[in-house]
């Protein structure tokens, strides 16, 4: 039995929705999985129904674009509650931020003489949030760009021509946010950090002290090497372990969901999770939060 903690559907930058993700983790026979969208949890309840129908476990998640000092990555939120308003208040600013983001991304592209609307970005994204991967599509749909990676490298990445900066949570606000609502926080996909993971120890050394629950160590483009290296981090820092996808859909071609050649997620480390969870849980009620 496998699971897949790292999943992104319509409800931020995913071709399927909730619904779909839980089915096909059924087909893939998969034990649990973890719906992880950006800066948003309005999926996971759709997603949970269809799990207590089709028998798959599933985790509520998200996962927030973050910053400690200089470094920006993103750290994965698992076992909260979704309903939390202190959450859905974070959630909302985060949305407010974006929006206004999409806004100065659409106009500096106008700018350079490229026809492109607010009304055909959000006509990608449907429901939930937009962002610059449905900018991208309809770059992509243009013939601006080649592809989605190339329309984030030509036009949307961190310095390209387009590229307007938001507003997102140090490190510490993420995970008092996550911890706040009864949920754990993990950083995510470390080698996308540094690949070196030579960053990563003294990272690791401020937010573990800021709360930091656990690591990514599981991943498709993490070698066997570097996942041996992160889980030896974990038993360090006594961190739990994740691991997951990051499946988007079709959106990434040739990508599919974990239990497969691109990334196995042993069920050994959903008990753990599920502990980290319940010590947050219980540390809440006996402080009153």
């Amino acid at each position: 039995m496998a699971l897949d903690l790292h999943i992104h559907s319509t409800f931020s930058d995913g071709t399927m929705t909730p619904t779909q993700l839980v089915e096909l983790a059924k087909k893939k026979g998969l034990k649990a999985i973890a719906l992880t969208d950006h800066d948003t949890a309005e999926g996971v309840a759709e997603a949970v129904a269809a799990g207590e129908r089709l028998e798959v476990e599933v985790v509520s998640g998200i996962e927030f674009g973050v910053i400690h000092k200089e470094t920006h990555f993103h750290m994965l939120g698992y076992g909260f509650d979704y309903d939390d308003s202190h959450l859905l208040g974070v959630l909302s600013t985060i949305q407010a931020n974006r929006d206004d983001r999409n806004k100065q991304i659409i106009t500096r592209l106008q700018g350079f003489g490229i026809d492109i609307s607010s009304e055909e970005v959000a006509a990608k994204s449907q429901f939930g949030q937009t962002g610059r991967p449905h900018i991208a599509q309809v770059l992509v749909e243009k013939k601006q760009a080649r592809s989605i990676d190339d329309a984030f490298s030509r036009f949307l990445k961190r310095g390209a021509i387009a590229y307007v900066p938001r507003r997102v949570l140090s490190a510490k606000e993420a995970i008092d946010t996550l911890h706040g609502a009864g949920g754990v926080a993990v950083m995510a996909h470390p080698v996308t950090i540094d690949t070196s993971l030579q960053n990563i120890v003294p990272l690791l050394n401020i937010l573990v002290h800021k709360g930091l629950d656990g690591i990514e160590a599981y991943y498709p483009t993490h070698s066997t090497k570097q996942r041996k290296h992160i889980c030896s981090l974990a038993d360090r820092y006594s961190l739990v372990v994740t691991g997951g996808s990051d499946y988007h859909g079709d959106i990434r071609p040739g990508t599919t969901l974990a239990g497969g050649k691109n990334v196995h997620v042993p069920a050994k480390v959903l008990e753990p999770l599920k502990r980290q969870i319940s010590k947050i849980r219980q540390t809440n009620n006996n402080t009153g939060v």
